[in-house]
């Protein structure tokens, strides 16, 4: 027997069931077709039947992600109709937890909901097992919902990445435009050609893939015409874009030839058949990264050329030295004057300008950022962190073969997972090395957001934490698995006795972790 707990009289008035209005909030991802629209809206709606809610307006995301807010349009309108008192509703259904966001930050999605029911608004799962009415039950099986919705996206980014990575060592094409004097194709499981995709057409079917093949016999001409006259004629990237679009040829995109788009043709390893992917990154929506040379996920001669491999060589070798020519006064001063006549600065018009490219600006002086700040221009955002992220990065093998060397002198025997880095001491316990970069607030207080290594499942997770310059170490913490309940840590200067009885100035006490102590034997 199932019992109906619900007490319908509570709605009635006269007599008659008056129902509760309620709007419903569908998002659509591409994951599962169990999270169609469709079928979230027929749970939502059996849901609000049962329970005496009338649904007035339909708040739908299709296709988008759950990771943040940002695009999720439906979203948003929905806070702002409530928080600004246009909702003429009293309560949001959605189908389930990891509907209303896969946020990385469980607190993010909770923040939401607070926003909503401080407005007066209640937010209901529909196919939760829960009753989503504030008690330490439901409340605590939430939060856990949250966290395993953010798990998943981890987990599930990581498997695309390993997956794309996979097909591109395989000589598959992973998105983008073919570009000038080449075409995408497609083809089946067994490697037989099917059609060749027009511009802005994608593959449908799982199992088929994407190579590149030489376009039609003009545009080749004219590519390996821009290198001839490049590298055997000494014209410059301006002059070419100059004389091609005297000749009415247009670009692959259908515009006129420019400085830039001659360069992109005249560095691009496709057109020697090399498979390159990964140059930039942008895991779970979290910040955008350049990654460096050695990061790229690249496959060699799987594409057929057409331009041979000694005029592209010398191609690079002539962009290389034209950079290499100038001192680094004369860069900056160039660089000067492209800002005083563009007024701003970014990879894509330092490319258009006469001279050295964004990419010989970036190798010289170790990141555009640095380059930009030696004539004065600030970007309209911030991105120092890109460049103190590329420097932790190449800290942390540094930093994970000291501490190998600090435990094997403690006598201990440490393996290191050449995937993960995590560290098996004595075959006992396992530990994860995590660097935390510092950020400092505008008032200039100090602040660490520390990730612990959650999908690793560490014993023992040694956080570094970053002096104020993102330079030195300034201290460490030992954070045992058993006593870390949060996935991720804001640490301040100070965190009380809670967190800093497990700060060390020196890994010390770490190491004698691993040490070894004889016992007599029982008698």
């Amino acid at each position: 027997m199932v019992i109906d707990w619900t007490d319908h009289d509570l709605n009635r008035a006269g007599g008659e069931l008056q129902k509760m209005r309620a709007a419903e909030y569908v998002r659509m991802s591409t994951e599962h077709q169990q999270y169609s629209t469709d079928n979230q809206s027929v749970t939502i709606r059996r849901y609000a039947e049962s329970r005496g809610y009338e649904i007035v307006r339909t708040y739908a995301d299709e296709g988008k992600s759950g990771l943040n807010l940002e695009g999720r349009e439906s979203l948003r309108q929905l806070i702002d109709d409530i928080e600004k008192g246009r909702a003429d509703f009293k309560a949001v259904l959605v189908y389930d937890v990891s509907r209303w966001g896969r946020f990385q930050d469980p607190d993010e999605a909770a923040t939401y909901e607070l926003r909503c029911r401080r407005a007066g608004v209640a937010v209901h799962y529909c196919a939760e097992q829960f009753e989503n009415d504030g008690s330490i039950g439901s409340s605590i099986i939430k939060t856990v919902k949250r966290a395993m919705a953010g798990e998943y996206s981890r987990e599930l980014s990581v498997k695309v990445f390993a997956g794309q990575a996979n097909l591109i060592r395989h000589g598959y094409r992973q998105g983008g435009a073919a570009g000038f004097g080449l075409r995408r194709v497609l083809i089946d499981q067994n490697g037989e050609r099917k059609a060749e995709l027009s511009a802005g057409e994608h593959k449908s079917i799982a199992t088929d893939r994407v190579i590149l093949i030489p376009g039609p016999e003009d545009e080749i001409l004219v590519v390996r015409d821009v290198y001839q006259k490049f590298v055997e004629e000494g014209l410059v990237e301006r002059e070419i874009a100059a004389s091609l679009n005297e000749r009415g040829i247009k670009s692959d995109l259908g515009r006129a030839w420019t400085r830039g788009s001659i360069h992109q043709l005249l560095i691009n390893e496709k057109y020697i058949g090399n498979n390159v992917w990964g140059r930039t990154s942008f895991k779970l929506k979290y910040e955008h990264v350049r990654n460096s040379a050695d990061d790229w996920i690249r496959a060699d001669g799987v594409f057929e050329a057409i331009v041979d491999r000694d005029m592209f060589d010398r191609a690079q070798a002539i962009i290389f030295a034209r950079s290499e020519r100038l001192s680094d006064d004369a860069m900056i001063e160039k660089l000067r004057l492209m800002f005083e006549r563009a007024g701003k600065l970014s990879g894509i018009i330092i490319d258009e300008f006469e001279g050295p490219s964004s990419s010989a600006y970036r190798t010289r002086f170790g990141s555009l950022l640095r380059a930009y700040a030696l004539v004065g221009f600030i970007p309209d955002h911030d991105y120092r962190y890109l460049e103190i992220n590329r420097s932790l990065r190449r800290m942390h093998p540094t930093l994970i073969s000291q501490v190998v060397e600090g435990l094997q002198a403690a006598g201990g025997q440490v393996t290191q997972d050449p995937t993960t880095d995590l560290l098996t001491i004595n075959g006992e316990f396992t530990a994860s090395i995590v660097i935390v970069r510092c950020a400092p607030t505008l008032a200039g207080s100090l602040r660490w957001r520390l990730r612990l290594d959650t999908p690793l499942n560490p014993d023992i997770t040694v956080a570094v934490r970053m002096d104020s310059d993102n330079i030195a170490t300034r201290d460490y913490y030992l954070l045992p698995r058993l006593d870390m309940h949060d996935a991720i840590l804001r640490l301040c200067e100070h965190n009380g006795l809670s967190l800093d009885a497990y700060r060390f100035d020196r890994l010390a006490a770490f190491y004698q972790l691993a040490a070894r102590a004889e016992f007599r034997r029982a008698a």
